[in-house]
């Protein structure tokens, strides 16, 4: 039995589908999702709703009862994620779950933007609770511009705090096929012998002008990259409706590519899912045409 946390979310949704598509029965699978209402399209399918709130430990201990193999997909709450996310490591541990698989981030062991400290307290977590585990270090997903890439073409400019930095983007999807396949293949680590990290980078290598570029050559418009400085990257995110918290979490981050902490030659990525990632124009492309 496997189970997906978050099953209703972007990437849960794609891991579901990643796994059915790979050849894992339905019944093999348990989506743990916060509002059993919302799965209706998984049940559909075969596959087993469980209800599981990060909240509420009480569902998570019952949810993951069977489960062998656990994908714990970080918490987009960011109120007190890391406890969310021992809630969940907690049931696991007790429900005699053989492995976890959690979404990290990339470069966790060396990045210093304030992000990334959830992913490692939560790492520290699963290495405390004797679990074998599996981190899936991702890389920024390409969809985190490209949702806002007409804007930015309308207005002509892509803004960010990123300078010069340059990321290895990778599509949802790539990150999805990625975590189905250690789920499905992967053998089972002996309890006590630790686990592995996967930093899982696309192929790609670009900058934020690169990526303004790229909207300027499918759109056949001018579109150019505004750097600002961080504090103000997250007043003109605020400005835009965006809260004031999450604004100064996404300037961070911006920060740190600055720096080059989302950046990685890994080919982890790549091995996993065998084949190039998604290049960055087709997401652009995909983004545009829908």
């Amino acid at each position: 039995m496997i189970g997906i946390t978050a099953a209703t979310g972007q990437l849960g949704q794609l891991v579901v589908q990643a796994l059915l598509d790979r050849g894992v029965p339905a019944s093999r699978i348990v989506a743990l999702v916060r509002t059993p209402g919302k799965a209706a399209a998984l049940a559909a399918q075969g596959v087993q709703v469980r209800h599981a709130d990060y909240h509420q430990p009480a569902t998570l201990n019952a949810a993951l009862q069977g489960v062998e193999k656990l994908l714990l997909i970080s918490s987009n709450d960011f109120n007190d994620r890391v406890e969310q996310h021992r809630h969940v490591i907690e049931a696991a541990r007790e429900a005699g779950v053989k492995q976890v698989a959690y979404t990290s981030i990339l470069n966790a062991d060396t990045a210093t933007f304030g992000l990334a400290a959830d992913h490692q307290a939560t790492e520290q977590i699963l290495r405390d609770s004797g679990l074998p585990f599996v981190f899936l270090r991702n890389g920024w997903y390409t969809e985190n511009y490209t949702g806002s890439a007409a804007q930015a073409i309308q207005s002509g400019a892509l803004l960010g705090a990123a300078g010069t930095g340059a990321l290895n983007l990778a599509a949802r999807r790539d990150y999805a096929e990625a975590a189905a396949a250690v789920l499905a293949t992967d053998g089972h680590i002996p309890a006590g012998q630790g686990g592995r990290a996967y930093e899982l980078a696309g192929d790609e290598r670009l900058n934020m002008t690169d990526l303004a570029a790229e909207y300027a050559r499918q759109s056949g418009q001018p579109v150019e990259y505004r750097d600002l400085p961080p504090a103000g990257y997250a007043a003109t995110l605020q400005s835009f409706g965006v809260p004031e918290g999450f604004a100064h979490t996404l300037a961070d981050v911006d920060a740190g590519i600055a720096r080059g902490e989302l950046s990685s030659a890994s080919r982890d990525l790549t091995t996993l899912i065998g084949r190039p990632t998604t290049p960055v124009r087709t997401s652009v492309a995909e983004a545009l045409n829908s």
